[in-house]
């Protein structure tokens, strides 16, 4: 029988909650008469919530299974970008992370006791939320529970241990153990959402691919208070670490974390050694100039970086997503927010094909786009490990004359960019419109781009009006949605396709537009000048997880239900139009 730790994990700044072991009932027929579940997530950490929650949303029922029962032990992850939060605003939480977070936005390079390089990362009043926001994962963790546990389509399973599967054509059986004993689950899908030691991928033997770097290193989280703006802090070559990297950043609750890299054969019992954790600290704190602060060790951790990615995200009923699909160096935030992203870009197509409103094989382009995410981040984050941590003699010699160099010449500061994680742009998608106008567009996010925020009022934003829903942008200068176009919006409505219609007007006027969902006025032209549009008649379809798929200077019916069709992996239909699909 599986055993989860009932003791509440030790912390200097959380408390822990420990939450009651779901166990099956004696007989089956004790069960709550309640639907059986559509999805079941396996791991109830970030990844898996944002997907459960997600899926809720949509009118999916979903049970989460989670093998421990409180949140995740340490800090982890700790920084969530922009576009981070513009999904988690999306499943409700955004809030209470503005609330309780602390948002920066430059980063700085030290060698020698001298800063080489500052970071600046773009920021402006049509971003609702800044670059990036720090946070400790405990408290994300919570913040999803709350509305998971509020959310009733979804139920949250705690101390569930997947121990085999099994799958057909049509759904999988899981064997769940519990502290009470096993019992069997089918589902027709089921999501890995079981983190980097997945235990539904080892169970189906499947295997990562990419590369693994020697180096480990230390995350160690502890209180103290330093006179320091919130800012990522680099140091390389220092003289405590020589020929290695340091990192800092600032949480909330006066807990900072140290990341720092081990001397080559020290194993990771002997880099969490008390009296080697307190050496290295107290010289890291000397070095910056608050040598004998006091401070208290929270959590501390080893790790190695790794770029490794499955070629395929989807196994049949099993669909992988966040760390359970890659693993990825944490150089750059990467990690979470990378699986923010696969969440999110799964939860939508998940939707529609458990509804039967669109076919199974819409799930292949969730593969083929995260896959494809995943290979790029990959490729950038092993730029960026290489330069922090560099795996051969000859990449520390070209390290090493950056490093020199950027002593006296300005230039070569751009080469110590940590290539901060970004939401990627599926440009060459097969859900992508081939019939459109993107190629006559000067401006504006185009093919499979996110979409770009714009304020509207003092506490108002393009992206606050975007939901779980394909959302047709239609800037209008007229009264009424046209009729051919209210008939194929109506048509796809009618097949179960979640599709909404924002209107932007070109005055301030707040008059409805017939036939939309929601009017949004545009008094000075800024949605207008940020997404490229020059005249009424234009329009941007974006999906579910707010990425293009088409834009028109002037939609038509045909074209319209075209793009739709090719962004649900449709067969060819005809739409109340008059013309062929």
């Amino acid at each position: 029988m599986h055993q989860p730790h009932a003791t509440p994990r030790p912390s200097i700044y959380y408390d822990y909650q420990v939450f009651d072991a779901w166990v099956p009932p004696a007989t089956p027929d004790a069960l709550p008469a309640t639907p059986p579940p559509q999805v079941v997530v396996a791991g109830g950490g970030p990844i898996g919530l944002v997907t459960a929650l997600a899926l809720a949303q949509q009118g999916i029922r979903t049970v989460v299974l989670e093998s421990e029962r409180q949140v995740s032990e340490g800090s982890r992850a700790i920084v969530f970008t922009r576009r981070s939060m513009e999904i988690l605003q999306q499943v409700g939480v955004a809030d209470r992370i503005t609330q309780n977070g602390l948002p920066w936005r430059f980063g700085n390079s030290f060698y020698r006791g001298q800063r080489v390089f500052r970071m600046e990362a773009p920021h402006d009043a049509d971003d609702r939320f800044f670059p990036m926001i720090n946070l400790q994962q405990q408290y994300l963790e919570e913040y999803l529970i709350d509305a998971a546990q509020a959310h009733p389509l979804i139920e949250l399973r705690w101390g569930n241990r997947v121990t085999a599967i099994s799958q057909t054509t049509t759904h999988a059986t899981l064997t769940v153990d519990t502290p009470a004993g096993p019992y069997e689950l089918t589902t027709p899908w089921l999501v890995a959402a079981d983190g980097a030691r997945s235990a539904i991928r080892t169970l189906m033997d499947l295997k990562l691919e990419g590369s693994a770097y020697e180096g480990k290193f230390v995350i160690a989280d502890i209180r103290v208070d330093l006179p320091l703006p919130t800012e990522r802090l680099a140091f390389f070559d220092p003289d405590w670490n020589p020929g290695n990297t340091v990192l800092m950043h600032r949480e909330p609750h006066g807990i900072w974390r140290v990341d720092y890299q081990l001397p080559p054969n020290e194993t990771p019992e002997q880099a969490l050694a008390p009296e080697s954790l307190k050496a290295r600290i107290d010289a890291q704190l000397a070095m910056i100039g608050h040598a004998g602060a006091a401070w208290a060790l929270d959590w501390c951790s080893v790790y190695s970086a790794r770029t490794l990615t499955l070629p395929d995200y989807v196994q049949g009923r099993v669909l992988f997503t966040g760390d359970a699909a890659h693993l990825l160096p944490i150089f750059g935030v990467r990690g979470a927010n990378t699986g923010f992203q696969d969440a999110q870009a799964l939860a939508w197509r998940l939707a529609l094909v458990a509804k039967g409103v669109a076919p199974a094989a819409l799930l292949a382009s969730y593969s083929a786009e995260r896959v494809g995410a995943a290979r790029e981040i990959i490729d950038e984050a092993g730029k960026s490990t290489r330069f922090m941590t560099p795996p051969t003699r000859g990449f520390r010699l070209l390290r090493d004359a950056v490093l020199s160099l950027s002593l006296s010449q300005p230039f070569v500061g751009p080469l110590y960019h940590w290539r901060t994680s970004r939401p990627h742009e599926y440009a060459h998608s097969g859900l992508n419109s081939a019939g459109d106008d993107t190629l006559l567009f000067k401006a504006g996010p185009g093919h499979g781009a996110p979409p770009q925020n714009v304020q509207l009022g003092a506490d108002d934003h393009l992206l606050d009006h975007l939901t779980h829903s394909f959302t047709l942008l239609y800037f209008t200068g007229g009264t009424a949605l046209p009729d051919d176009l209210q008939h194929v919006v109506s048509h796809w409505q009618a097949r179960g396709l979640p599709l909404r219609v924002l209107a932007v007007g070109n005055g301030d006027t707040t008059t409805p537009v017939a036939g939309a969902d929601a009017t949004l006025t545009d008094p000075q032209g800024r949605v207008r000048q940020r997404y490229g549009v020059r005249a009424s008649g234009a329009a941007y379809l974006l999906r579910p997880d707010q990425h293009v798929c088409a834009r028109w200077m002037s939609v038509d019916a045909t074209r319209l239900n075209a793009a739709l069709q090719a962004a649900t992996a449709s067969t060819a239909i005809t739409a109340h139009t008059g013309a062929p699909a």
